[in-house]
């Protein structure tokens, strides 16, 4: 791998961390006012995004860089008062995460493409399962149909999930 390679796949490595860190942080706030129907697949998603943030500082120290540490808080993009906003962040935090695995998939290739993709596929997922309906191109915001002049996912993942 060369070195232009490495500083991107580590760079989007980072930014998959940072997004990952964030999401966990989301997923508490979730956990705490979501609906007792639904919290079993808040923890599933809970558990699934601190497993890839594990795995992830894996990678990023395997590549020689030092891990991001996780803020001690996150600015959340609306207040979250009750169980129907919780569903609303819980889908949010799943399409930022996407957005961010969408630019890895892109900056990376071989199993740790397929592992970028798989992340992308999953969080896609249980932002469908979140919201109740899906977008045409996962983790793309421009093809989403997002505002222009909005940040894109990758972007505003670790500075407002």
């Amino acid at each position: 791998m060369s070195d232009e390679a490495r500083n991107s796949a580590l760079k989007a490595l980072q930014a998959a961390l940072a997004a990952e860190h964030a999401a966990v942080y989301g997923y508490g706030v979730v956990g705490g006012r979501i609906g007792k129907e639904r919290r079993t697949e808040a923890q599933a998603a809970y558990d699934g995004h601190r497993a890839r943030r594990d795995a992830l500082v894996r990678e990023v120290r395997d590549l020689g860089g030092e891990p991001i540490a996780a803020s001690a808080g996150y600015a959340l993009p609306f207040a979250v008062p009750d169980s129907a906003a919780a569903v609303r962040l819980a889908a949010e935090l799943e399409d930022r995460v996407a957005g961010v695995y969408s630019d890895l998939v892109r900056a990376t290739v071989g199993e740790r493409r397929g592992a970028a993709a798989a992340a992308l596929r999953e969080a896609a997922v249980r932002a469908v399962r979140w919201r109740g309906e899906s977008v045409a191109f996962p983790g793309l915001a421009e093809r989403a149909g997002r505002a222009a002049g909005t940040a894109s996912p990758s972007a505003s993942a670790t500075a407002s999930a």
